[in-house]
């Protein structure tokens, strides 16, 4: 029994030994791309430090623009290069047009990764696609919502004069971060559900309280943070906990998205909860009318699918890119101030910045710019999947293979750009920066839907922020530009400021 048992045991040998030397061999024979040495079971994991995209960076400087790496059992192409990026998002866009199929989706995510982020190439996104960019995210929508907006920015200058007012000399030390996530919340929530879950003189509804955490816990351990997503062993045993905090998060947000559409099904779609709202048609309720007559393609899931990935995307990156915008312009007063004479001259000391406004100023529009480059609010992208082989930059490219573009990296390239570290809007004076490699929303098919509705909530906010109110730093020290980690690009350090507002301006607070 023991020798049949050994003699098993050594043809298994051999024929896994056959498969290793024949998989190298395919692999030389087919050019795959260039790959630091890795380790047994968990490939190149023991080479990420955190943040990822600075590493990814160090790692393409050592070894060429087009790197293949291994996370367990998972190839991994990273692309640092602009003409291999275009290459993935045109000749090759379809193939990878899927999203990884990572093993802890399914306790995030709903049934077959059904939200408009995560869902795979096919009808049922192309539907989903569709439902965002017709009856969300149109110009006609956008144009619709204008008002709401409006009123949202505003009610925050309102709290921030509330917050100058109660200040003794009028300098009030203020934090920014959680403020522009509130206002980014009821923005969103406003024409999707009627509802602000954030309102006057600080007061904050339990449900926004748990979703906000909700929202910022996920970001967290969305990109490559999960070492169960690529070694078993690890999923198996739940390493760290990370499949019982993905099953809560979802739990949490799945109970906050379906008391959204019962309260508005049981209300027939008639909003209530504010004035305004009642005058406002809702997402939700139109979605709902076409769920009478459509079920199938206007499900439940697939209305907390839409909001799902609306509010979650919407509400982090906006509150992120606005906070970077802020820190960089008070690290650079110059730009500060040459902000508020744009506005100042465009605009005048006689009413409020609108929406209408922003086409009339381009150095507000360069500044935004600016900060998307330095600072994307996908740093690597949405990740990628290959749905195919393929050849990639004279390169072959396994199928199933992870894609993740470091866009922060082509941002920050010297061959492209002069001085890429250093902040200077007036590098997209003129239309200098067209033709430049920039893609901060993304490419190709999966890029992001919702770049009309963040363009238009960045330059009404800071523009907002820079006319009302004189800014300056807490103490001495720049701020502190370091970053923080995750799928977004958050500060690592929550950004304080203090803000005066505006004299010339005191005869408009009434507007506010």
């Amino acid at each position: 029994m023991e020798a049949s048992f050994s003699f098993t045991l050594f043809l298994v040998l051999i024929l896994l030994l056959y498969l290793l030397f024949s998989a190298k061999k395919n692999n030389k024979k087919k050019n795959l791309p260039p790959s630091p040495p890795s380790l047994p079971f968990i490939g190149h994991l023991h080479l990420r430090r955190k943040p990822l995209h600075r590493c990814l960076a160090r790692l393409t400087a050592l070894h060429g623009p087009v790197l293949l790496l291994r996370f367990g059992a998972r190839p991994v192409l990273v692309v640092d290069s602009p003409a291999t990026a275009d290459e993935c998002f045109t000749t090759h866009d379809i193939t990878f047009a899927n999203r990884p199929s990572l093993p802890s989706r399914k306790y995030l995510l709903y049934k077959n990764n059904t939200t408009l982020g995560s869902a795979s190439y096919g009808p049922y996104w192309r539907n989903l696609r569709r439902i965002a960019t017709v009856e969300v995210l149109s110009s006609h929508r956008l144009q619709s919502s204008s008002d709401a907006r409006a009123k949202e920015v505003r009610a925050m200058a309102r709290e921030l004069l509330r917050a100058c007012n109660a200040a003794a000399d009028e300098f009030a030390k203020v934090e920014l971060k959680s403020r522009l996530f509130q206002l980014a919340m009821n923005v969103l929530m406003r024409p999707i559900a009627g509802k602000r879950y954030y309102g006057e003189e600080g007061v904050v509804s339990e449900e926004s309280k748990r979703f906000m955490v909700t929202v910022e816990e996920i970001f967290a351990l969305s990109g490559a943070s999960n070492l169960g997503d690529f070694i078993p062993l690890l999923r198996w045993v739940d390493y760290g906990g990370v499949r019982r905090k993905l099953m809560r998060l979802h739990r949490v947000r799945d109970e906050f998205l379906q008391q959204l559409i019962d309260e508005l099904r049981t209300k027939g779609g008639e909003e209530s909860q504010t004035t305004e709202a009642k005058e406002e048609k809702t997402t939700i309720s139109d979605l709902l009318s076409l769920q009478k007559t459509d079920p199938e393609n206007y499900s439940d899931q697939i209305i907390k699918s839409l909001i799902s990935s609306l509010l979650s995307a919407g509400t982090d990156a906006t509150a992120n890119t606005i906070e970077w915008a802020m820190s960089l312009l008070l690290n650079h007063p110059n730009a500060m101030d040459k902000t508020r004479a744009e506005i100042d001259a465009r605009v005048g000391n006689g009413r409020l910045l609108e929406e209408s406004d922003l086409p009339s100023l381009p150095y507000l529009h360069c500044v935004v710019a600016e900060t998307l480059r330095m600072y994307p609010a996908g740093p690597l992208l949405v990740p990628h999947e290959s749905a195919d082989e393929c050849v990639v930059g004279g390169f072959h490219v396994p199928r199933g293979t992870i894609l993740l573009v470091n866009a922060y990296a082509m941002h920050r390239d010297p061959k492209t750009w002069d001085e890429p570290a250093r902040f200077m809007p007036e590098r997209f004076e003129g239309g200098k920066g067209e033709g430049k490699w920039l893609a901060p929303f993304g490419m190709g098919r999966r890029k992001c839907p919702g770049e009309g509705l963040a363009a238009r909530m960045m330059g009404l906010t800071l523009g907002t922020l820079i006319q009302c109110f004189e800014w300056g730093r807490v103490g001495d020290k720049e701020v502190d530009m370091a970053e923080g980690s995750g799928l977004s690009l958050p500060k690592a350090v929550a950004l304080e400021a203090t803000c005066h507002p505006r004299p010339s301006l005191a005869h408009l607070s009434s507007e506010l």
